[in-house]
């Protein structure tokens, strides 16, 4: 794989030589001056948006959407400089995965999705609703990654995701049935890889990974790491509300994505199971009151108070203050990972706008409560971030279907 910084230079120069801004005749799959010269997608009784999933995603007896068990993000840096040729190559291939498996979590839902470095490449950074990542907190310094694109899997089915990754960017001929006669490998290379999991059952699996303890209390109805229900929708923005719904980038949405490494041993070993319900929800609540939880965290919305009577704040209660008319603001698609051999959590969120995940994130930070609390710091008795530490940041957009490659050019 050719090293990043020769990969720029080469690319950079590709797109001076080629007058890249001379290439404005062609501006997004579903926009632009010469269309691409491709038949009709037979796949067209697929959604618009490529972050409509609720609708064929499993759902537990009170509602709630659950996400498919296995994810795979592939982070890709474009290999030549883009051109009609390449866009067409490119939609070509996300057709064979639509047309190889159902859109569905037996299947395969999927999205592509483009990044900073892309937009700042076209020459369209400055108008497109994404920008660079930002660190965003006292006590975290993330890597701040910019990739041109991202390659967003996920499927019940793990051989899915493994097959598709070679059909895509390896040798295999064939997907499903399906042949392969382009793909994305062809304009990217994969930079870097997500992998991880979310689904009953699965944390358990896994405890052998840094950052766990021996014998930690998770059941085999546990999806996530830390031990509670999440993604209840009542928590959740919808799918509407984060699909950006005027201008030139309708009918898309925003992605951010975090990689979190978690220290559990102090998570399980420090506190009992009402101590982690404080910090996880808020000292309002017991671990018998969150059983009782069924597709919505109700709050009182009282978080300086609770720092001043409790000596603590919860995780849920803090970001709940960013909520607008009374919804979520952000759509979290978040899985498990052992990516480097340690437990953490590969923090994906949709928004309709980058500024609604960068307030959330800061009022999880919750500064504005350490005056309430000599015992409340940065990161004691605040939420979980005593628990939880950013190694990564990057901001990418969502196009609908029928714009998804190379948008904006």
């Amino acid at each position: 794989m050719a090293s990043r910084r020769r990969l720029l230079g080469r690319l950079a120069g590709a797109a001076g030589l080629a007058g890249l801004a001379g290439c404005s005749q062609f501006r997004g799959t579903g926009d632009r001056a010469t269309p691409l010269d491709l038949p009709e997608n037979p796949n067209a009784d697929l959604p618009s948006r490529q972050h409509a999933w609720n609708a064929v995603s499993r759902s537990d007896r009170h509602g709630n959407p659950q996400l498919p068990r296995h994810h795979l993000v592939l982070l890709l840096d474009l290999a030549e400089s883009p051109s009609v040729e390449t866009a067409e190559r490119a939609e070509r291939a996300m057709r064979t995965l639509e047309s190889a498996y159902d859109w569905s979590s037996d299947g395969l839902l999927h999205s592509i999705t483009w990044g900073t470095r892309y937009f700042e490449r076209v020459g369209e950074l400055d108008s497109a609703p994404v920008r660079r990542p930002q660190v965003l907190s006292r006590t975290d310094d993330p890597e701040l990654l910019e990739f041109d694109a991202a390659l967003v899997l996920a499927s019940d089915a793990v051989s899915n995701l493994r097959a598709t990754e070679a059909a895509m960017f390896g040798a295999r001929d064939s997907l499903a049935g399906e042949s392969v006669d382009a793909r994305l490998g062809d304009a990217f290379d994969v930079a870097e890889r997500r992998t991880g999991f979310r689904g009953a059952g699965l944390p358990l699996e896994h405890t052998d990974a840094e950052g766990v303890p021996e014998n930690p209390p998770l059941s085999e109805g546990d999806r996530m790491f830390m031990g509670f229900k999440s993604g209840l929708q009542g928590t959740q923005a919808s799918e509407d509300r984060v699909t950006i719904d005027s201008g030139a980038y309708a009918g898309g949405t925003t992605m951010h994505v975090s990689h979190l490494r978690q220290s559990l041993g102090k998570w399980f070993e420090a506190f009992d199971a009402d101590e982690r319900v404080a910090r996880m929800f808020s000292p309002e609540f017991s671990a018998d009151d969150v059983a009782g939880f069924t597709d919505d965290v109700p709050f009182s919305d009282d978080v300086t108070r609770h720092a001043r009577e409790f000596d603590v704040v919860g995780h849920q209660e803090k970001v709940a203050q960013t909520r607008k008319d009374g919804e979520p603001v952000l759509l979290r698609r978040d899985f498990n990972t052992v990516d480097g051999g340690h437990a953490g959590v590969h923090f994906l969120s949709l928004q309709r706008s980058l500024s609604e995940f960068e307030s959330t994130r800061k009022a999880m930070n919750g500064w504005y409560v350490r005056d309430d609390s000599p015992e409340i710091t940065d990161r004691e008795n605040n939420g979980i971030l005593n628990f939880v530490t950013v190694r990564s940041r990057a901001n990418f957009y969502v196009p609908p279907r029928e714009k998804r490659a190379f948008p904006r050019l």
